[in-house]
């Protein structure tokens, strides 16, 4: 009995800390993407989409790790919280263990591809 009470101790513990991770990439992708609002309002709206300039932007390097990191905070947080959602439609320890293996390869996966993509548009 006392084992028990030990072992569901460190899954709210586990649980627990996912959640601070959760609550700060939250807030790091708000900071960020606040961030790259200001860049985006420093021209016209319209003069910022074309090609020449998103060119541009990938060419500062700055603008690339700010996507990067967009990239990371928003997908961290948005499969995380895809995954509360799903543990939240069925409760067991193998649907947790499937649930958290498929959301982190997702989530890798996107953050791949995405990387990827900056790194391509950046022509590094």
């Amino acid at each position: 009995m006392r084992r028990t009470s030990f072992k569901m101790t460190l899954l709210k513990l586990r649980e627990s800390q996912i959640m601070k991770i959760h609550y700060l990439t939250g807030i790091c992708a708000v900071f960020f993407v606040a961030i790259h609002i200001l860049f985006r309002v420093v021209m016209p709206f319209g003069q910022s989409l074309e090609y020449q300039n998103v060119i541009a932007n990938y060419h500062n390097i700055y603008y690339v790790v700010l996507l990067e990191l967009i990239l990371i905070f928003v997908s961290i947080h948005g499969f995380n919280g895809l995954r509360i959602i799903l543990l939240e439609l069925k409760q067991s320890d193998r649907w947790e263990s499937i649930m958290t293996i498929l959301v982190l390869a997702a989530m890798i996966g996107i953050i791949a591809y995405g990387t990827r993509t900056i790194i391509v548009g950046s022509g590094l």
